[in-house]
């Protein structure tokens, strides 16, 4: 489900009844210069390609090159990951008088705050 130009309770209406029935949400809208846009995917699993980093071994020495790893892009692994997103309203609800907010207060985007 895509929704834009939402208030914010219809926004966060839609996605309690997504999450409830584990069907992904994506909200945002522009305002002029800024916007915003929040997705909530429940659990999502997905593969992610790594590749392989070689260890440099003292044979291999040719200069000040060599401390650095190397990258064989001809050996890459899948690795299988799963996150876990929070619903619209838990990303709202966040308390910013708390010490670890005040910390990630610094990080968050301006544009966090098109919503309140």
């Amino acid at each position: 489900v895509c929704l834009t130009c939402c208030s914010r309770d219809v926004m966060v209406r839609i996605d309690q009844i997504c999450h409830k029935n584990s069907v992904k949400f994506f909200t945002g809208d522009v305002f002029g210069y800024h916007g915003y846009m929040f997705a909530d995917l429940g659990e999502h699993e997905f593969v992610e390609e790594k590749t392989k980093v070689a260890k440099v071994t003292p044979s291999m020495e040719d200069g000040p090159d060599t401390k650095k790893a190397k990258l064989d892009s001809s050996e890459t692994t899948m690795v299988k990951k799963r996150m876990v997103f929070c619903q619209l309203k838990e990303a709202l609800a966040v308390d910013w008088s708390g010490e670890k907010a005040k910390a990630a207060l610094k990080r968050t985007a301006p544009d966090y705050f098109l919503l309140q």
